[in-house]
Order: C-alpha cells, then structure tokens, then sequence
C-alpha cells in the first residue's frame, strides 16, 4: 500500500503555526498507526471500530475547540485540521468525531443551562458519554421546518413522540439532541432526551453502499417521558439547530479536503509506479498529466479558502453564507477528485486495495448531508441576489 506523503502544492503550510502543525500531525498518526488498518474490514462488514472511542477522547477530539469542562480548546483552524485527517481515514471517522463534537456537544454547549453542560461535556469529552444529534425525519431531510415529532407538555415533563432518520451514532449513543415541535404549534425546541428511556429505539440502517463504516440509525421516539429540566433553554427555533449545522459544516469542508487529498495522492503514486505501452509509467501520458493538474489545483483552492474561512470563524467574521460556499465546493471538487482518480487506476481502481472507491461512495453521501449541493446553492443564490428561491 502506498505511504501518505502529505499534499501541499502551494506551501500551505507557511501560513500554520507550530501548534496547529502539531495538532495534524497527531491526528495524522492516529490516522495512520490506529484507524488505517481496521477499515477495509469495517468497510466490508458495515461497522465502525468503536474500540477508537477511548483513544481518540484521550487524544482531545472530541469537541476539541470547545472550551473548559475538559475540552482541549483548539482553535477552529486546528480543529477543522484534525477533522481534515479524520476523513483522510475515512468519512465514518471524521463523522463520528463530528457529531459528537460539533452537533451532539456544541448544542448543549451552545444552548444548554450549566446544569445540563456540567452533566454532560465533561463524559462526552471523555468518551464516557456518547451523543447523537436528531433532526432529520423520514419524508423531512432538506426542509426540516416541516418535522411532524412533537413534544406534549405533561405535569413537570414532556412527552415525545416521533421518528428520527440518518441519525449517526443513534445505536451507540447515551444521550440524544432531539428536534421536535411543541405541542399544537409549529414552535421548534430542543431536548436532551437520555437513549435508555422507556420509548426510544435506535435500529441501525444496513445495506448501505456509503459510508459503510459509519453506524447510522433510524431513532424512534413512542410517549417518551423526559422531565422539563431536560429542555434546551436556549435551542429555541429551527435557527438554533440550523446553528448546529452551520458549526459542523466547517468540519465537513475540511474532511472533504483530506478525502480528495488522499485520493490524489494514491493516483499520483499509482501512475508513476504503473507502466504501460512499454517501459514507460502511464504519468508520462498527457492526458494521465491533465487529471493530475486538475486534481492539485482544485485541492490547494480549496485549502486555501477553508483556512481563509476558517481564520474569520476564529475571528467570529464568519458568516454561514460563507460556509455554504465551502461546504458546496469541497463536497462536489472531493467527489470528482475521487472520481478522476479512479478513472486512472484504471480496474485497480474499484478494488479496496486502494482507498480511491471508499471515498468515492462516501463522498456522494457527504455531497448530500447537511445541506444538499442545490440547497448550498440556493443559499448562495439568494445571498448575491437578495432573492430568495425557497417557497
């Protein structure tokens, strides 16, 4: 298998400090020594290797640019690195670190009352607790406004009942950011609702041909008691879980990077060591040479505008308009990265020898979650314009 050399055209990383240049490095070589060589079997099987839960809460991955109840408080650029080579390894990984960081724990850091935050980020920092963010709904995926799960107010509590979908960690988690609307009205709160409660289900979805590693499940939530301190007092809305989304696109950009990254680095090794037509490696080829350029060029435009945009996050200039332009151009500029590089391996390209088709299924999925291609695109749309195309 080849080794991973890195992949900086345009000296990028001039422009990293000491300390975020640590920080890739230590998650490169969690990547590299713990993650790469469980993945082609939990690929296979459809599993995710929950063994690298402890290891990667000691490392400070989770909601590692949070800050205090034990979190490491990275910058985001540092953070948005770790997420990088998190995807490098495989999107199942950076999503897992994902949602319990910047959805599951960011919500209740965000939102959340100091009883609740003291309760929970110091587990979830840890690895002890695990949490799941649930939103989407069977028929309500790109319009979530229209959910029908609803929250009963009940003597000193609430009842919950309802149906969550493409929940990532939804079997494994201890505690659930569940999306409802209250009672009769089309008011959107958010709850923490705890996974052993009587009423909630969490059924793992199979067959999946994306995202393989990942565990993805469909939640299921029948008269749910949770009591009323368990409400988010400050996730009130649908822009409050919107927020959410927002906070884990950046991360999203960034995975996207370190998938194309290691697709192009594999084709590039591949061409130069593969020879055919005689004596000669297929990288001396024009064509082979033309997708090489494209694929170099695409990948350092985008490293240079996720850290541009992820400087101005750190600076709170970050608007989510913003995040939907990289989320947008990462996810569709990793896919066709993937896709070219395939194209050069030829057949060799949809064995899982190489990591280039792994990445390729994945990333059809990270094209399409949290916020589909078209749906980044009506933002932007709408932002330049002043007109909106939503109904």
């Amino acid at each position: 298998m080849f080794e991973f050399r890195g992949v900086d055209f345009m000296d990028f990383d001039s422009l990293l400090s000491e300390e975020e240049l640590l920080v890739r490095q230590t998650a490169r070589q969690f990547v590299e020594d713990r993650f790469m060589p469980l993945i082609k079997r939990h690929f296979r099987d459809g599993t995710f290797p929950n063994e690298l839960t402890a290891p990667i809460a000691e490392l400070g991955f989770f909601g590692a640019n949070l800050h205090g109840y034990g979190c490491a408080g990275l910058t985001d650029v540092e953070y948005g690195l770790v997420m990088q080579e998190m995807e490098r390894g495989d999107t199942a990984l950076r999503s897992f670190v994902s949602v319990q960081s910047s959805l599951s724990m960011y919500a209740i850091y965000s939102y959340g009352s100091e009883d609740q935050k003291d309760r929970w980020l110091p587990k979830m920092q840890q690895g002890k607790a695990m949490g799941c963010f649930a939103l989407t709904e069977p028929n309500f995926g790109s319009n979530p406004s229209g959910m029908l799960t609803r929250a009963v107010k009940d003597r000193d509590g609430y009842v919950i009942n309802g149906e969550k979908t493409w929940i990532t960690n939804g079997s494994v988690a201890d505690i659930a950011v569940v999306w409802a609307k209250i009672g009769d009205s089309d008011k959107i709160q958010g709850y923490l609702v705890e996974t052993d409660r009587p009423g909630f289900i969490a059924v793992d979805l199979h067959n999946k041909l994306s995202m393989r590693a990942s565990t993805t499940s469909s939640v299921g939530l029948t008269n749910v008691r949770i009591p009323a301190e368990n409400v988010l007092p400050g996730a009130r809305g649908l822009k409050a879980a919107l927020g959410c989304l927002t906070n884990a696109r950046l991360g999203i950009a960034w995975g996207a990077i370190g998938a194309a990254m290691a697709c192009y680095d594999c084709a590039l090794q591949y061409t130069i060591l593969r020879k055919q037509f005689g004596d000669r490696p297929i990288a001396s080829h024009q064509l082979v040479q033309n997708e090489l350029a494209w694929m170099i060029t695409e990948i350092t435009k985008a490293q240079f505008v996720t850290l541009h945009a992820t400087r101005l996050k750190d600076q709170g200039r970050l608007s989510h308009v913003h995040v939907s332009m990289i989320k947008r151009n990462n996810a569709q500029m990793a896919l066709e990265v993937a896709r070219r590089a395939r194209d050069l391996l030829g057949a060799n390209g949809i064995i899982d020898e190489y990591p280039i088709f792994r990445h390729m299924c994945n990333l059809e999925t990270v094209k399409t979650y949290e916020g589909t291609h078209n749906i980044h695109t009506l933002i932007l749309g709408s932002h330049v314009t002043g007109i909106s195309a939503f109904s």
